[in-house]
This record gives structure tokens, C-alpha cells and sequence, in this order.
């Protein structure tokens, strides 16, 4: 008899923990439904502080850790160039960091002063006119994981089957989600100074002075110019930091594009750019100002939802 009080007892315990396990899964975002659309981009233009990361996206862990400790009050955000399916691990380019500012605040120069006493670099993105988005609950460590391996897949679908010119791909965390941003136009204004220096290494251009890629990967790298360049020139009390330029011109591929220009590039997931005129716009309009967000925790353990891990894509 006591014996099988003991099955029973363990049977019971057994069944609570896998509840509990999906209960957790489905409190992380299990079960809720990925909706991709076009429209107005969720953000306006933001100043941001980041670390270029070469490797796999799964490391960048301790940048964010780093970025969130500086300031816990910021949003996190992460810029992917790269897909992890078809482009190897180890070469694959991102900038981690934090939001210092958005619209027409300015960061003080006291904070960018501390981002740059930690190796942070200030690059400011602008607000383009239409982006594919998408949002997914972030409420514990493993929605992060779960993100990763729904939303992306969403969004490659959407934007191979409207063969659209959407890169690079923006992860920004705000309070309880996560928001996927792939802006539509001025693509290039998105890739910060280190990406055109990957390029050239890979393509073997060794001039230090060369500012503008060119080649069959540069095509389609930008939506408004493949020549032009964006100048950030910084002084005391100003946005930026430091002087930086960025070609448009990065040559780049899309997660689902399989050409062979460039085991680097990141550009169009289709062969050619929908009109924005073709696609059903919409957008819920800008996140509004700053947030309390991720508070620094070290990643390789298991870690609050306030601070993003990158999980393998």
C-alpha cells in the first residue's frame, strides 16, 4: 500500500511540474500568434550606443550585459546584418547596445561620455517611412528563445513572398516585448561604419581612405543612394561622440537570399523591391519616449526578462 502511495505521490509531482513547465512556456509567449505587417516605423530616430560584434549571435550576451549595466533605465537594442542560416556563425555581424535617445531629444553629453569611457561607439539611425515589423511578449528569459525561432521565420516568409528590399534586421527591447524592425527604405543609413570595414576586408580593399564599395553586391543596398554617405560629426553637448562616416553602399543579402556575392552580405529578399503603393501598410506609430529598461544580469546564467539574450538563430 505504501508503495503505491509513493507512485502516486511522485505520479502527482511529476504531472505538477509539467504543468508548471507549460504554464512558464506559455506565460514566455509560447502560444502567441506572430503577426508581421508594413507600415510607419514603431520608433523614431534614435541615437544609440553599441559594440560591433563579429561571431555567433548567441555570444552577444555579454555586450548586452555590459550596455544595460552602464544605464539599466535604457532600451536595448540589437542590429543583425547577417543570417545565421546561411552565413557561418562565426562571421556573423551585429551591433549590440543602448538607445540614448529618440526623436528630437539629444543624449547629454555626460552620458555619451560614459558609453565611450567603456568602448561604446554613438550612431544615430534615422526614421524611415516604412518598415515590415513585428512584436512578441518578452516576459521571461526564455521568450528570447522563443523569438528567435518564430519571429524570424515570420518575417522571412512575409517579406520572400512580397519579394521585398527589407535589411538589416532591429531587435528592440522595451519593457514587456520585444519589437522587430526591417526598414523598407534608407537601408543603409542602418549600417554602422564597422560592416563597410568588414566588406572591405572580405572583398580585399585595403585603401583606409576608400568610402564608397563598389561591385555587383552594392546594388540594392540602400533604396535612396548607393553613393552617398551619412557624416556624424560630434562636439561637446552635440549627438554623437565622434566624426564616423557610412557608405551606403555596404553590400549586404537577405536571410533567404542564397546568391553567392558575398558570404558576408545581407541585402533584398527578393529579386526586386515591392512598391510601398502594393503592400498593406500599417503601423502603430512611435514607442514615445524611453522606458525603464533591461537591468543588467549576467547572461550565462539564468537572468531577469529585463535583459535580452541572444539566442541561436
Amino acid at each position: 500500500m505504501s508503495d503505491l502511495l509513493l507512485l502516486g505521490l511522485i505520479g502527482g509531482l511529476t504531472l505538477l511540474l509539467l504543468l508548471t513547465m507549460l504554464a512558464f512556456a506559455g506565460y514566455s509567449g509560447l502560444l502567441t500568434g506572430v503577426t508581421v505587417s508594413a507600415g510607419s516605423p514603431p520608433i523614431r530616430n534614435i541615437t544609440v550606443a553599441y559594440k560591433f560584434h563579429v561571431g555567433p549571435y548567441g555570444d552577444t550576451g555579454q555586450l548586452f550585459t555590459e550596455s544595460c549595466s552602464i544605464s539599466p533605465k535604457l532600451r536595448s537594442i540589437a542590429v543583425c546584418y547577417d543570417n545565421p542560416h546561411s552565413v557561418p556563425p562565426e562571421k556573423c555581424r551585429c551591433a549590440v547596445g543602448s538607445i540614448l535617445s529618440e526623436g528630437e531629444e539629444s543624449p547629454s553629453p555626460e552620458l555619451i561620455h560614459l558609453y565611450q569611457k567603456f568602448g561604446f561607439k554613438v550612431f544615430s539611425f534615422p526614421a524611415p517611412s516604412h518598415v515590415v515589423t513585428a512584436t512578441f511578449p518578452y516576459t521571461t528569459p526564455l521568450s528570447i528563445w522563443l523569438a528567435a525561432h518564430r519571429v524570424h521565420p515570420a518575417l522571412d516568409t512575409y517579406i520572400k513572398e512580397r519579394k521585398l528590399c527589407a535589411h538589416p534586421r532591429l531587435e528592440i527591447y522595451q519593457q514587456d516585448q520585444i519589437h522587430f524592425i526591417c526598414p523598407l527604405a534608407r537601408q543603409g543609413d542602418f549600417y554602422v561604419p564597422e560592416v563597410k570595414e568588414t566588406e572591405r576586408k572580405c572583398r580585399g580593399l585595403v585603401e583606409p581612405s576608400d568610402t564608397q564599395m563598389d561591385g555587383p553586391g552594392t546594388k540594392g543596398a540602400d533604396t535612396t543612394s548607393d553613393t552617398s554617405s551619412v557624416s556624424l560629426e560630434v562636439s561637446p553637448g552635440s549627438r554623437e561622440a565622434s566624426t564616423i562616416t557610412l557608405s551606403h553602399g555596404a553590400s549586404t543579402r537577405g536571410w533567404d537570399d542564397g546568391d553567392n556575392r558575398s558570404e558576408h552580405s545581407y541585402s533584398e529578399s527578393g529579386a526586386s523591391g515591392s512598391s510601398f503603393e502594393e503592400l498593406d501598410l500599417e503601423g502603430e506609430g512611435p514607442l514615445g519616449e524611453p522606458q525603464l529598461g533591461p537591468e543588467a544580469k549576467l547572461l550565462g546564467a539564468a537572468r531577469e526578462p529585463s535583459t535580452p539574450e541572444r539566442g541561436e538563430e
